[in-house]
């Protein structure tokens, strides 16, 4: 059994245990118009409680989707329920769902993993929704414990670039890494860092077929393909830091260990003019 990754026949059946929570995680980029939480009200696994990116990010930074302190995470972990011991699995409906993965992760709780194919094949599959706001639950005690040292900030990166020593990976569609699309932020141009090399997060979790992650030997071959060494260093980036944990999930299944998430991404990166920027 993958230990990152639940199928939906397992998750069915295991609904309702006392020591599972299940996250509907959705959330959208700005431009596309749709709210996460109107989807869950709408539709979603049940039992399942909502899990608010935004919420759960770094509210007072000027950038997007920024990591909270240790205590922030717990509170909000806490109130969804989850304790130390809690086995959390989270879906969504697009690409958000690693993101959440790794951040447990990164605050120390392990006992997570992701529900592959998400609400997308779910829903295919003719498997039970229910639809409402979330009930209320039940507080719970998460621990503080030291975070992961899996963070690189513009100064690890933009040393990266210079020395090359590490490999920039950037999880944005093609459009947007070349610039030909425009960032998905207000104020944010398009384009990418100058030596990064860019690897579409969609080649990695299809939004086609049955919406599944790729297997761990596609993804070795994508890597390669991509032009990523078999080994060393790898820091991983996007618009937002969203995508990018795509390419941290893929490759712990690989089991790749040395890899880190830029957590500022394009959204910081672009709007600072003190770093450089290529378009093609």
């Amino acid at each position: 059994m993958d230990k990152y990754l639940v199928e939906p026949d397992w998750l069915e059946a295991e609904l309702g245990a006392d020591d599972l929570v299940v996250l509907d995680c959705s959330w959208y980029i700005p431009e596309a118009g749709k709210s996460g939480i109107d989807e869950f009200s709408e539709r979603h696994i049940p039992g399942a409680r909502f899990f608010d990116l935004d919420t759960a990010s770094d509210t007072a930074s000027p950038y997007v989707n920024m990591l909270p302190s240790a205590e922030a995470f717990a509170a909000v972990a806490g109130a969804l329920g989850i304790g130390a011991q809690t086995r959390v699995v989270v879906y969504d409906s697009s690409y958000v769902s690693a993101r959440v993965w790794w951040m447990f992760r990164h605050f120390g709780h392990d006992k997570v993993a992701v529900l592959n194919g998400g609400i997308k094949r779910w829903l295919a599959e003719g498997r039970p929704v229910e639809a409402g706001d979330p009930a209320p639950a039940p507080q719970a005690t998460f621990p503080l414990r030291a975070p992961q040292d899996d963070v690189a900030g513009w100064e690890e990166v933009l040393g990266a670039l210079q020395t090359g020593s590490a490999t920039l990976l950037d999880a944005r569609t093609a459009e947007r890494f070349t610039g030909k699309l425009p960032s998905g932020y207000p104020g944010v141009a398009g384009g990418h860092m100058p030596g990064a090399v860019n690897l579409p997060w969609g080649k990695l979790l299809p939004q086609q077929g049955d919406f599944t992650f790729t297997a761990p030997e596609e993804t070795r071959a994508l890597l390669a393909e991509t032009g990523v060494p078999e080994d060393g260093p790898v820091i991983a980036t996007c618009g937002s830091g969203v995508t990018a944990a795509i390419l941290l999930f893929q490759l712990a299944r690989v089991g790749r260990t040395d890899v880190r998430l830029y957590d500022g991404s394009w959204h910081e990166w672009g709007q600072r003019s003190d770093l450089p920027k290529e378009s093609l």
